[in-house]
């Protein structure tokens, strides 16, 4: 509840009514109109307090932080995305070639026999 986060976090609850109306912070509500916070909106507090308190962000500049931090998370999700999927391809044509044991994926160079006759490094 918002009591008793303002008094965790040592602010007051306008602040935090004022970070859900800038919509820095999105609460839960329940069918009384109670704001309830989670784990993860308590996390995005403390990192908006850390932005606010410790580096002296204003509210906007909040708001561009956050912004781009979440466009960061969605853009990592969508690299693990495409790695999983180049992952998967490999080891489907991989699965795929492995009957022929002389296929592979990079071109392999034939390999050097012992006691072989040609140019030598010494001539």
């Amino acid at each position: 509840m918002i009591s008793a986060v303002a008094e965790m976090y040592e602010i007051h609850p306008q602040t935090l009514r004022l970070y859900e109306r800038e919509g820095l912070l999105k609460p839960s509500r329940t069918e009384g109109n109670t704001r309830l916070y989670t784990d993860e909106d308590l996390e995005r507090l403390e990192f908006i307090l850390n932005l606010a308190r410790d580096l002296g962000v204003n509210i906007a500049g909040i708001a561009i932080i956050l912004q781009m931090r979440e466009r960061m998370e969605e853009m990592n999700r969508q690299m693990q995305s495409f790695v999983e999927y180049v992952r998967s391809e490999m080891l489907t044509r991989f699965q795929q070639a492995a009957p022929s044991s002389s296929a592979a994926i990079v071109p392999l160079r034939k390999p050097v026999v012992a006691g072989r006759t040609g140019p030598s490094r010494n001539s």
